[in-house]
């Protein structure tokens, strides 16, 4: 599988969030030693009545647990939005190797815009960051989504 399979997916699974009336984030934790996908979801936030329960939170855990350390490094992250402060930091401890992303968030960033976690003299893990990968379809499923609630 590729990048762009792997974007796919997430892409998928923020599609799935936006049926079931979760803002469409999507996400993919990828083990690129293996080729092979080891989570992935789309936010929870509405149906779980957790804030935290973020797309990147979940594949977060999952990964963990079946990996069985709180330690992810070599891991890859695929995302269709740019994490947010209390993803990016749980991104540092995990010890990901790489974050891909595909739409910006000027608003709610924590990785470009806002926090800039990884920018921090605090940060204890700084992963590789690409942004805006298949930016224009991950930025179109939020536009529609919040187009049809407004």
């Amino acid at each position: 599988m590729t990048k762009t399979d792997f974007m796919a997916m997430a892409l998928e699974q923020a599609q799935k969030a936006a049926d079931r009336g979760e803002v469409p984030v999507g996400a993919v934790m990828v083990d690129p030693d293996k080729n092979q996908v080891v989570a992935s979801a789309g936010n929870e936030v509405e149906a779980t009545h957790d804030p935290t329960a973020h797309a990147e939170m979940l594949v977060i855990r999952e990964a963990a647990a079946s990996h069985g350390s709180t330690r992810l490094a070599g891991f890859d992250l695929y995302v269709t939005l740019e994490p947010c402060p209390m993803c990016a930091t749980a991104i540092s401890f995990a010890r990901l190797r790489r974050v891909e992303f595909g739409a910006y968030d000027p608003k709610g960033g924590g990785v470009e815009h806002g926090a800039k976690i990884f920018s921090q003299p605090t940060c204890h893990h700084r992963p590789e960051i690409f942004g805006g990968v298949q930016e224009q379809e991950a930025a179109a499923l939020l536009k529609e989504f919040f187009a049809s609630r407004r």
